[in-house]
């Protein structure tokens, strides 16, 4: 398994993905507080659903042409 790969992408699409909904909570007018803690909680649950899939498709070696994970057949 590419496992340095795959944990440098979910820390890189994490860090994404905080920003992302951190944002648009407080630029909808929400506390900050209160928009960094969605932030955290929505990108970690969205990161880790990501990565899940991505095991379980690796695992059922499902060809991805985007991921290019899998070893030649």
């Amino acid at each position: 398994m590419p496992i340095r790969k795959w944990s440098i992408q979910y820390l890189v699409m994490l860090l994404l993905l905080f920003t992302l909904f951190s944002a648009v909570q407080y630029l909808k007018g929400r506390e900050l507080a209160y928009a960094i803690e969605f932030g955290v909680l929505w990108a970690w649950i969205s990161s880790t659903i990501f990565l899940v899939v991505r095991i379980r498709n690796y695992r059922n070696r499902v060809d991805c042409q985007l991921c290019n994970d899998l070893r030649d057949k």
